[in-house]
């Protein structure tokens, strides 16, 4: 029974453990201990519960689909055209994300200048995801050994530091919803679940076990992300807003340039994943070309870049507070729409299940809306 948990998860698991992790220190650091792990832990829940009623919609709806194709099934062809905002241009921005990160990781282990590094890895980056015959499985495999490098070294040699952490934990403020974008980044794996999905139909395990996949896959990213918080914090008392720069003169050369090796191993696998997924969704759900879906994948983070969404914590902040929003409040309407044409069983009860999702609604709404106004102001 565990195998046929543990596998599940760990698809969700990896896709969800990210670049977003690396903004969450300095974040937590901004407003508060309290306040950042409150949010770690409430925007968890949500998330997980996201999950299951993305999973309840996708087995309720016959043929094989991703966001944008669900949205033209349930939300009808305005929900379709809003749907290539919230999904592929999300993806464009996302893959913005680890352009900004690259260079971070590149300057601990190699010389050269910021602009020098992110070109080398938008290089290396654009030639794997044109002529990529590597399987999703072997990325996974990738990210998680770089990752879980990562955790480990920042956890062992920073925990004493963080013990003795002169920061404050704060009062906890929930009012402050500076600090949702990035977390709601961090903790996003939608993408990932119609895989899951998929396994457990190519795998032939139940689907009783599917719940409690999701579940387990859903928790393993805020306890990783408390472990590295937690290492950071105690390293350096002064947070970069990409966690690794200003460990720099902190630790010996030696434990930065594994860093970094770490970094970029797991920031590159990310990078080629999320441009197969954009490439794929532009060419399978939109009928794009193939040869023009893979020229946009390559050139719109570049291009994005050097039009100015070249800050990593305000682009984070600007993904997570406003296409995410926008993807979860899409998937509870279209899990709305599914539970009145279909009459296939969930995988969660209706009654509490309605209650959740009117809950998750009015969060995402609240975080749009906040983003929304200071943003304007």
């Amino acid at each position: 029974m565990l195998l046929k948990i543990i596998l599940p998860a760990g698809i969700l698991a990896g896709t969800i453990i990210g670049a977003g992790m690396f903004s969450l220190p300095f974040i937590f650091n901004s407003v508060g201990l309290t306040t950042g792990f409150f949010y770690l832990l409430a925007f968890s829940l949500i998330y997980i519960y996201l999950y299951i009623f993305y999973a309840d919609l996708i087995i309720k709806t016959p043929g094989d689909h991703r966001f944008v194709g669900y949205s033209k099934i349930y939300l009808g062809q305005k929900g379709y055209w809003l749907s290539l905002f919230v999904g592929p241009v999300q993806l464009f921005f996302v893959l913005t994300v680890y352009l900004i990160l690259a260079p971070s990781f590149l300057k601990l282990f190699m010389d050269g200048g910021y602009t020098y590094n992110l070109l080398l890895f938008w290089l290396i980056g654009s030639a794997v995801i044109l002529a990529s015959t590597k399987k999703i499985a072997l990325m996974e495999f990738l990210i998680t050994i770089g990752m879980a490098g990562i955790i480990f070294l920042v956890f062992t040699a920073g925990f004493k530091g963080f013990l003795s952490f002169n920061g404050g934990w704060g009062g906890l403020d929930l009012s402050d919803f500076f600090v949702a974008g990035p977390i709601l980044f961090s903790l996003a794996g939608s993408l990932a679940v119609p895989e899951v999905v998929r396994y457990f139909k190519e795998a032939k395990v139940p689907l009783s076990y599917l719940k409690r996949a999701l579940v387990f896959g859903g928790v393993i990213p805020p306890i990783v992300y408390g472990l590295f918080v937690a290492g950071v914090l105690g390293l350096s008392g002064n947070v970069s807003g990409d966690s690794v720069s200003g460990l720099i003169n902190k630790v010996s050369p030696r434990f930065l340039s594994l860093i970094g090796i770490l970094g970029f191993l797991c920031i590159i696998s990310s990078y080629i994943i999320i441009g197969v997924s954009a490439r794929r969704n532009l060419s399978h759900d939109i009928g794009v070309p193939r040869w023009l879906s893979r020229f946009l994948v390559v050139i719109a983070p570049l291009l994005l870049y050097f039009a100015g969404f070249s800050d990593f914590i305000r682009l984070v902040s600007f993904i997570g507070a406003i296409f995410l929003p926008l993807e979860g409040i899409f998937i509870i309407l279209m899990w709305f729409k599914a539970n009145k044409i279909s009459n296939k069983p969930s995988i969660i009860n209706k009654g509490f299940g309605k209650i959740i999702a009117i809950g998750i609604l009015l969060v995402f709404f609240m975080v749009l809306v906040y983003e929304l106004i200071n943003g304007i102001l």
